[in-house]
């Protein structure tokens, strides 16, 4: 008899986790509440696998022997609360997809910094001439690659979602950048359930696997005194000695959280063995991430910044630190619990006007009303960048850095920053 394995949400890890699947021998079914798009709905019928869309089918997942959820599936969705009602096994795709290979796995979470962290380990590998594979929240599905092409390492960005259904999975190193509230409106708005999920990535370690974290972050600093756990630990931070093989000003990536996020990458990079040399180049070299601080234009002496990757306040608030000139601030989105408080003092600091962008900005207002800023209220991206056009001056810089997830108005934070760089080049 075929293991029954139903795959719920059929982006790219559900699509990659459904292949994966099939060609271990499983008998596959996939749903998605939402639309598949075209080129996932194609891949699964190159693969035979079948699917449905707008729909669950109750009797067709119930009767799974293990589920692999999407990430973005809720605990509190109906047909969990029915599997788990009768203790069905449900893992995330990276869970599943770990049973069969044996490549190391690099794995990274933290609320900021994950993205470019990721990039610039993988980035480390790649110049060293290692086979490796990018994977989770960037890159190409992990259950995809093992089923096509397994490498020899993986270096993945994880989620809180995805270490959620995280169970037997061991990171052979894992790297924790800083813990800050996010994502509050899936962890009963209790941020220890969230910091919990963030310290899953330790789970399964041992003294020959390497946990690599930022000792001077306060919440991770808490948590270290009340855990035991079993990985070496690599601590990094401003107070302690550099890792790093260059000077400060030697770095690509510019910013106080880039040092960081460089020192947890070189760490991460000499736990594998790669050479200084090869460290040193990326260092110098490394491009950056899209959506993450990217410069777009000048236009009539204002420069403009996207920063849509910038989903939660602790992210704005990096990117506010890095500001070196008066800024107009492109905020507003789909608050998930936000407290905008972490940002106030920059906001006094470097802001001079700010711009709300989304469909309820009424939580801006109760926050920001009383600072005495200009405030342009908008519902679209381009009322916002030419609002924000107008009022900048000569040597300012509009920064788009929303401290919301992008779900209001856009299909994704890319979206949003396409966009806004779209809007921006039409000026």
């Amino acid at each position: 008899m075929m293991k029954r394995i139903v795959v719920l949400g059929a982006g790219e890890s559900g699509t990659g986790a459904a292949i994966l699947a099939k060609t271990k021998g499983y008998d596959v079914f996939v749903s998605d509440m939402g639309e598949i798009k075209p080129t996932y709905q194609a891949l699964l019928e190159q693969h035979a696998i079948p699917w449905e869309h707008h729909q669950h089918t109750v009797e067709l997942i119930l009767n799974a022997e293990e589920v692999v959820k999407s990430p973005g599936i809720p605990d509190t969705a109906p047909i969990i609360v029915q599997l788990k009602a009768q203790n069905t096994p449900i893992i995330s795709e990276i869970e599943f997809a770990a049973r069969y290979t044996s490549a190391k796995m690099i794995c990274i979470t933290g609320s900021n910094g994950k993205t470019t962290t990721t990039s610039l380990i993988f980035d480390m590998l790649y110049r060293a001439g290692l086979d490796v594979g990018l994977a989770g929240n960037i890159g190409n599905s992990l259950a995809l690659q093992v089923a096509q092409q397994d490498h020899a390492y993986y270096v993945i960005e994880l989620s809180s979602f995805q270490l959620d259904n995280m169970y037997d999975f061991k990171a052979d190193v894992a790297i924790l950048l800083n813990i800050t509230p996010d994502h509050l409106d899936r962890y009963e708005y209790k941020f220890q359930n969230y910091v919990d999920a963030k310290f899953r990535i330790t789970r399964n370690q041992t003294k020959e696997d390497a946990f690599i974290y930022w000792a001077e972050d306060p919440v991770i600093d808490r948590e270290m005194k009340k855990l035991q756990l079993g990985a070496t630990l690599y601590p990094f931070g401003f107070k302690m000695p550099s890792p790093l093989p260059v000077g400060e000003d030697e770095l690509a990536l510019k910013g106080k959280h880039n040092q960081l996020n460089s020192m947890a990458a070189t760490l991460a990079a000499q736990a594998v063995g790669i050479k200084k040399d090869v460290i040193r180049e990326s260092l110098t070299q490394f491009a950056g991430v899209e959506h993450r601080l990217q410069y777009i234009a000048t236009v009539g002496g204002v420069r403009f910044i996207n920063d849509s990757k910038a989903t939660n306040v602790n992210s704005c608030w990096y990117a506010l630190e890095s500001m070196n000139t008066p800024t107009v601030l492109i905020l507003g989105g789909k608050d998930k619990g936000n407290d905008y408080s972490e940002i106030d003092e920059l906001v006094r600091q470097k802001c001079h006007t700010l711009v709300f962008m989304g469909l309820h900005n009424e939580k801006l207002h109760e926050h920001f009303d009383s600072f005495g800023l200009p405030i342009i209220d908008t519902d679209n991206i381009e009322d916002a960048v030419r609002g924000a056009y107008q009022a900048a001056e000569e040597g300012d810089t509009v920064l788009l850095s929303p401290c919301c997830a992008s779900f209001d108005l856009f299909r994704s934070y890319e979206d949003r920053g396409e966009q806004f760089a779209q809007q921006v080049r039409q000026l």
